[in-house]
């Protein structure tokens, strides 16, 4: 690891009729990518943190703000003023637990600013971006409130505004259908990340990364400013703080291929990994069993082991109705919904794992939600490996941070888990890797 820490040169502005109050930047590690900084009067809004991006010398992305909208419609992002602003590089590399590469380079040049409001109640802001070859991240973290008490978001208003109305592929959900269109007409509600086409050599990506406890982030146009995107968040954020958001991303690449290749970034935001020893995380092809009986349970571990298949996954019914308000996840209780049983899974489990072949259990969300920390002990005993958790709930600041709380309490259980439907990845598999797989894609 190598840290370099420096003070920011930065441009002070005083002339008669400037909108610039402060102005730095700073450059991704190989020089393509250059972060310029300010706090500016732009468009209505005085003394605001704003930024711009340009990709190999040329702009791609202009002037474009940061703030929030506070309860009773108060803004957290104008009339503020710079503390303090200081830069450092950071290199090194670390190896995954498993993916596409052995081994992954975090290597940026990072930008902290501090700034503080000029009038009550006298929040202060961090502002970090991150330069990487691969783009550009950035994060607000609000500090600790004079007053005290909670903080209460009800907007988030992130713009990414381009230098012309590009052409993008958008998508309305997680396994919504792609469309071919521009910035100014792909609407609102438009999942990330988000493909953009600026020329034939510039591609842009914009993402989110560590979303862990805050209010997942959709896309939408901005009508109020030209080929303008703003961040549009699933629903509002209380917290106490200090609070620190997800990281917002614009990843930027010469082709579309690049920006494939680039994907580490969004590991790399997230936190190191958590768990001390992870060897028990295996990962592997998966068979899944339908039939609900201890012959097709045999039979599916039999052709794992033939096949060299290393899971076999008991999907929906074996424990009863999973729609049911009422269903029990304990309790091995076959829905005739779905079979006429009879199934032996203590007996398939213990068969499984004597030719190394791990169960995974499907389980609905009407029991995780009530049965979690009773059920992810006792398959740890059964000797079950792994958890699907079914149409999980997703979006707002509550279910996304029950769900992040759920992979921390699989992995003190030593369960892998799969989590099923509207869920998108930020990279929380770097920081627990027994969170593997998410499984949401549209069909036809």
């Amino acid at each position: 690891m190598n840290w370099r820490k420096r003070t920011v040169s930065c441009l002070l502005f005083f002339l008669l009729g400037t909108n610039i109050v402060y102005s730095t930047e700073i450059r991704s590690p190989d020089g393509k990518i250059d972060l310029s900084f300010a706090v500016e009067n732009v468009a209505g809004r005085t003394e605001c943190p704003v930024y711009n991006i340009s990709f190999r010398g040329k702009p791609v992305v202009s002037l474009s703000r940061l703030s929030f909208t506070l309860n009773e419609n108060s803004i957290l992002g104008d009339d503020m003023e710079i503390l303090s602003m200081s830069t450092l590089s950071h290199d090194d590399t670390w190896k995954p637990v498993y993916g596409e590469r052995s081994r992954i380079r975090n290597h940026y040049n990072q930008l902290l600013v501090k700034l503080q409001q000029k009038k009550p109640p006298y929040l202060a802001l961090d502002l970090t971006f991150r330069c990487f070859d691969a783009g550009v991240a950035f994060r607000t973290t609000i500090m600790e409130n004079p007053v005290g008490g909670e903080l209460h978001i009800v907007k988030e208003n992130t713009e990414f505004c381009f230098l012309s109305d590009h052409t993008v592929w958008a998508a309305n959900s997680a396994q919504g259908k792609y469309r071919k269109t521009t910035i100014g007409k792909m609407g609102e509600g438009i999942e990330r990340p988000l493909t953009i086409k600026a020329d034939d050599s510039t591609y842009m990506a914009v993402a989110e990364a560590r979303l862990v406890d805050y209010a997942r982030m959709k896309l939408t146009t901005f009508s109020s400013r030209p080929n303008c995107i703003i961040s549009e968040l699933s629903g509002e954020v209380t917290a106490m703080l200090p609070l620190t958001t997800p990281w917002r991303v614009i990843m930027i690449a010469d082709s579309p291929g690049r920006l494939l290749e680039n994907n580490d970034i969004i590991p790399n935001l997230n936190d190191p990994c958590a768990i001390k020893d992870p060897s028990w995380i295996r990962p592997g092809k998966v068979i899944r069993e339908i039939s609900l009986t201890t012959e097709g349970g045999l039979a599916c571990v039999d052709f794992a082991v033939t096949h060299g298949l290393q899971y076999v996954e008991f999907d929906a019914g074996w424990y009863g109705y999973e729609y049911s308000d009422s269903s029990n996840a304990t309790t091995i209780n076959v829905d005739p919904r779905r079979s006429p049983g009879p199934l032996d899974l203590h007996h398939v489990i213990h068969y499984a794992n004597e030719r190394d072949t791990g169960i995974i259990l499907y389980v609905n969300r009407k029991a995780l939600e009530r049965q979690l920390d009773q059920i992810l002990p006792l398959y740890q005993k059964w000797g079950v490996k792994g958890v699907k958790y079914g149409f999980v709930r997703v979006g707002s600041q509550r279910w996304t941070a029950w769900l992040h709380e759920a992979v921390r309490k699989a992995a003190a259980h030593h369960l892998m888990m799969d989590v099923h439907d509207e869920y998108r990845p930020t990279g929380y598999s770097h920081t627990y890797p027994n969170f593997m797989t998410q499984e949401g894609i549209r069909r036809r």
